[in-house]
């Protein structure tokens, strides 16, 4: 795969860069080795200095960084403003809560002392997707750095200048040399870097099939890996909730990024008694949403990231009209205009017992499926292989706890759209992933949770 950097609003080629060769991916791995054996002697104040300091640069130079992600994947300009934000807030998150996450802890038994002490595993290979070009990225790296690790990154092949700037900030924060280094290398090198002894450990954010592969070569050399995949998340709208509030947020959660995201509400699955007017509701929404230039302050959908994933989203399109689906606006690629733009798209009546309902939807493509009661939407909502998030709208009080117990997935939001926060736990069950980022369970994911017994 060429790696390129080329904007999905024109399809122009802006900047190409040419695949590191075998002797430049040892000369980086035999750097990353040498960082990880000095720098996993440096103290905490030291790496919470330097993530504040990636911090301020995130923050000082969020506009040049956000255009950068625009032109890259094409999301708008405000997400990706707001995107770089984020970033800076994880890595202050780490800076001062990783120390305490980190800390000795003492277990009484019958030693003298006893305790468990947390240290780096050694270096890090991570292997990111392009719809979250920083924030994915960061949401590793900030605690895999404060946890004494070193991070090498394989960005997806159509991010290049964001994997690239990432190293850069790190480096300009006062990181020791070789501690984050990017890899510009395609997908199929990837095995051998698992099977390289410097690298200890893996974690991929992406699709099934690039997960999948990536456990097959990590399972080989019996090395820690955390997956984030696909999800199909569902929307469930109850009798009780409150309809104005909860459209308006389900067009949030649809459309975001382009609704080129894992945790974006996919499926809707509506109580018969509130669908006639939600869905009216949610047409009305989606009639008024901008299609445009990503760089403008008014647009609110962008285009898709790249060709092939507009043509596999209007591939699926076509398949649930097939089987049965209704649509009731978009539908189709826009071919009047550059780009790999797709309309935001509802489409209802898909039968349940078609594959394509339990499929996901990357891009701005809202399924609608009417349900009798909140036993059918439990049900409808756990009948996929995914398991990542969930939002569910009611204010009944036992409902509540209903579909925060029975919901599967790793994630259960309630009144609210799903979204990931650095003080609570992120990841998925199923086929959506195993492992956890964020908070106090990301940190320990990448590191040793050793035993100490004093006598």
């Amino acid at each position: 795969m060429a790696i390129a950097t080329i904007n999905p609003a024109t399809g122009k080629t802006l900047k190409t860069f040419d695949p590191l060769n075998n002797g430049e991916i040892a000369a980086k791995l035999d750097l990353a080795q040498w960082a990880f054996e000095e720098y996993r002697r440096t103290s905490f104040p030291e790496r919470s200095q330097w993530l504040q300091q990636a911090a301020n640069i995130l923050e000082q130079e969020k506009a040049d960084f956000a255009k950068l992600m625009t032109l890259e994947m094409g999301k708008t300009l405000k997400s990706a403003i707001a995107e770089v934000e984020k970033c800076a807030l994880v890595c202050r998150y780490y800076a001062k809560n990783g120390p305490n996450f980190l800390a000795d802890l003492t277990v009484k038994t019958d030693a003298s002392q006893s305790f468990v002490r947390y240290q780096p595993l050694g270096v890090i290979l991570a292997v990111m997707p392009w719809n979250f070009p920083f924030w994915q990225v960061f949401r590793f790296a900030a605690p895999a750095l404060m946890a004494g690790n070193v991070g090498l990154l394989k960005h997806a092949s159509n991010v290049p200048q964001c994997a690239l700037g990432i190293e850069d900030i790190i480096n300009r924060a006062g990181f020791p040399v070789g501690v984050f280094q990017t890899l510009l290398i395609g997908a199929s090198q990837v095995a051998d870097l698992m099977a390289d002894h410097r690298v200890k450990a893996a974690t991929l954010t992406g699709s099934e099939p690039a997960g999948a592969s990536l456990a097959v070569a990590a399972g080989k050399q019996i090395k820690k890996t955390v997956l984030e995949l696909g999800g199909s998340d569902p929307f469930i709208v109850l009798e009780s909730a409150d309809l104005e509030t909860t459209v308006s947020t389900a067009v949030r959660a649809r459309i975001l990024n382009n609704g080129q995201s894992c945790i974006a509400a996919k499926r809707f699955i509506l109580a018969e008694i509130i669908a006639d007017k939600f869905e009216k509701l949610l047409l009305e929404k989606f009639h008024t949403l901008k299609i445009g230039d990503p760089l403008a302050t008014e647009t609110d959908i962008g285009p898709l990231a790249t060709p092939d994933i507009l043509q596999d989203l209007d591939q699926k399109v076509k398949i649930a009209i097939e089987s049965g689906g209704k649509v009731l606006t978009g539908g189709s690629a826009l071919s009047d205009i550059p780009g790999n733009f797709y309309p935001p798209t509802i489409i209802i009546d898909i039968p349940l017992d078609h594959p394509i309902a339990k499929e996901e939807f990357f891009g701005p493509v809202a399924l609608l499926f009417r349900v009798a009661d909140i036993d059918a939407a439990i049900k409808l909502a756990n009948d996929i292989p995914f398991g990542l998030g969930a939002s569910a709208w009611t204010n009944n009080e036992t409902e509540k706890n209903r579909l925060i117990q029975e919901i599967e997935a790793g994630a259960v939001f309630i009144n609210s759209m799903v979204k990931s926060d650095p003080r609570l736990p992120f990841g998925g069950i199923k086929r959506s992933g195993y492992g956890r980022e964020l908070s106090i369970q990301g940190i320990h994911e990448f590191v040793n949770v050793k035993t100490v017994w004093v006598q």
